[in-house]
Formats: structure tokens, sequence, C-alpha cells
């Protein structure tokens, strides 16, 4: 039998689906299953988004293939949006459309680095950033982020790890898995080293419609003198949306980037879903009260979960925002996949051990609490009392 490509057979299965596995062996005897895995709303979509998916996806005018950069009427809607959101000048042609951040990561990684070049991250890290890189035979170097710093990186770890093969530095903000939320003083300053040391910022802002304040601009950087030539903006419609299923991802970039990643999505998917992209253009400015009404409501979720884990000490919160909680387990001889697992079969929690997001990861968990609502949350509290790894 032919080999298969190394550079794919070395990865380890998608973690999601293990996670789940060990959920689905509970059998109920402390009360509902509490799932705090993956990374999905806990709410439906408006039904005024529902109405215009339906209509657009029964719509002949998206049948056929689409501008590869995607429809224009998103892009000239995002760009408003996106201009808004950072108080930057902002053009229809500096967005691309891709189908998911996943899809947007892979093309912007591809577009700047290729085969035995380096791409340097954080640790920990969102492990789909790291399995994309590996498979590309794209190397990479991590800087670790300390519980003190609350997994906040600094600039001066990331200037050390910068070597003449590095092409890129890959960040989340807010971070999956830790939450962490990057100041906006802290983003300019690592903007600063990228155009000092001439390499890309790749800055992933999935989760920026959760910030804990409305109306403040997450960083300055689409506004400073150069950015089209060394920033790449990461952004999924996913969350804010709630159509994780639809996969609708956008990147903001410089026009010369904007047209590289158009020859890569030309070879992965040739355009993203078209209807979706129509239906999210009308939805953009029309639910935006909506939205807003999500973040407040993620906050309280987040609030719940504090408030759970304040009356269970051994348990501690190292990390917290947007979507995620990164959670210090208290049994030091375990890994984090053994209690991780213990506790989805044990306890009917759910969620991802922190091993998976990079090494010396083995006493976390990541929580990903916009899944529960808060009643829900308050749960975790007589879980977690009640729950003995050993």
């Amino acid at each position: 039998m032919p080999a298969f490509n190394p550079l794919v057979e070395k990865l380890a299965p998608p973690p999601v689906p293990s996670v789940f596995a060990w959920g689905r062996a509970y059998d109920g005897s402390r009360g509902p299953l509490i799932d705090l895995s993956q990374a999905v709303p806990g709410y439906p979509p408006h039904p005024d988004m529902l109405t215009l998916l339906g209509e657009m996806a029964g719509s002949t005018a998206y049948c056929g293939y689409g501008p590869i950069e995607g429809e224009t009427v998103l892009r000239q809607a995002y760009a408003e949006h996106v201009s808004q959101v950072y108080g930057a000048e902002i053009g229809s042609g500096n967005i691309h459309v891709t189908s998911g951040c996943n899809e947007a990561f892979v093309s912007a990684a591809m577009a700047v680095a290729g085969p035995g070049q380096t791409v340097l991250m954080t640790n920990p890290f969102y492990f789909n950033h790291e399995t994309t890189l590996a498979m590309m035979g794209v190397k990479i170097r991590t800087v670790a982020c300390a519980a003190e710093d609350g997994f906040v990186p600094q600039v001066e770890a990331l200037a050390a790890a910068i070597t003449p093969d590095v092409r890129a530095l890959a960040l989340v903000s807010p971070n999956n898995p830790t939450g962490a939320i990057y100041p906006a003083d802290l983003l300019r300053a690592v903007f600063e080293l990228c155009l000092r040391k001439d390499i890309w910022l790749i800055l992933d802002e999935t989760y920026r419609d959760f910030l804990p304040e409305a109306g403040r601009a997450p960083h300055d950087l689409f506004a400073q003198d150069g950015w089209e030539d060394r920033l790449i903006g990461l952004y999924s419609f996913s969350k804010s949306f709630c159509i994780p299923g639809h996969r609708l991802g956008a990147i903001t970039a410089g026009a010369k980037a904007v047209e590289q990643i158009a020859k890569i999505m030309d070879n992965l998917q040739i355009c993203a879903p078209r209807s979706a992209q129509a239906a999210v253009a009308r939805a953009l400015p029309m639910l935006a009260d909506w939205r807003e009404e999500n973040r407040q409501e993620i906050g309280r979720r987040a609030e719940a979960l504090k408030a759970a884990l304040a009356q269970v000490p051994d348990w501690r919160i190292d990390a917290i925002g947007a979507y995620f909680a990164f959670v210090r387990h208290p049994f030091p001889s375990l890994d984090s996949a053994a209690v991780a697992e213990r506790l989805a079969k044990q306890a009917g929690v759910v969620c991802i051990p922190g091993m998976y997001f990079g090494e010396g990861q083995e006493h976390y968990l990541r929580f990903a609490f916009a899944n529960a609502d808060v009643p829900t949350i308050a749960l975790l509290e007589e879980r977690l009392k009640n729950f003995a790894a050993g």
C-alpha cells in the first residue's frame, strides 16, 4: 500500500470527537450533561438570520460560483463594519471572505510562509493552528505564556524568539484556549516589533465580539502606517451570528496580501458559501443590537463561572475572557487528559484537556463556558465539589 503523506500521517486525530466520546459514556447519574467542550454559541441564531439564510439558499442567484474574494455586498458591508470597530479606513479591497476562520488561517499562513520556514506562536496555542502549519511543512516555534502573567505574551520573549527563519507571528486575542485578552498597548508593541523584525503579524480575532467592554476598539493596528504590508487580521462570523455550520470567516489585509490569498482560495474552495455571505451582509447592520445582547449574556456566563469556582477553591481560574476559561485542576499526579476523561464520565462535565494546547499544560482544562447558560454553569459547584479523580 502506498505511504501516506508523512506530514499528515504523524498528526494526532482531531481531539474534539474523542472528548465527545467521553461525554457519551456518562450515565447521567449526576444530572444532565454539562458540555463545556467545543467553542459553539449556547443559544440559537436570531429568527431573522434563519429567514435570511433560507431566503438566500433558495435563490438561484447563489447556485453558481461567486467571486473568489467574496461577494461584493459582504466585502463592502464587512469593510464598513471593521472601519467602525477599529476607527480606521478599511475598504472592500482589504477584505477576503473565507469558509470559516480555520480556512482564513490556512490561507494567511500559506500566503506568508512556506515549507522549512518558521511561524512563531504562543504556548498554549489553538491546536488547529499548530496542525495546519505542521501539515504544510512549516516549522513551529512557541513562546511560553505564564499563568502569573495571565497567559499574556511578553514582548521581550517574543523578540528573543524571532530568528531569521521566522516569517510570521500568529496570535489569538481573545485567546483560545485561555480566554486571555491582549491589551491594546501590548498589541501595538507586538506590531511594532514585527515591523522592526520585518515579519508578518497574523492576528486571529474570532472572539472579538465578546470583549467585556462595548464600543472600545480592541487595538489601533489598522490605523498604523504600513499596516497593509505586515498585518493580516482574521475573523469568524460563526460565533456572533451563531452559524458555525455555515462556515463563514473573513480576512482583513492589504490589497497585495488579498491578491495572494485569492490564489490559495481558488485551489482550496474557489469561493466561500455564497448564500450565507448574502445573508450575513444583510444581517450585519440589522442584528447589531441582538449581537450586543449576546455579548452581555456571555459576560454573565463568565461571571457565573467565576462565582461557581470561587466555591471550589481547589479548582482555580488562571485566565478567563470571551468564550473560555483556563482552569487549573487540583490533581497534580494526573495529566489533564486523564482528569477530563474522568470528569466527563463520572461527573458529566465535558471539557478539553489543556495538554491538547501545548507542552506544559497538563494541569489545565479549557472550559468553553459560552456553551452553557447561567443556571447550568451554577451546577458546576456541586459537580466539582463531589468529583474525585482518583
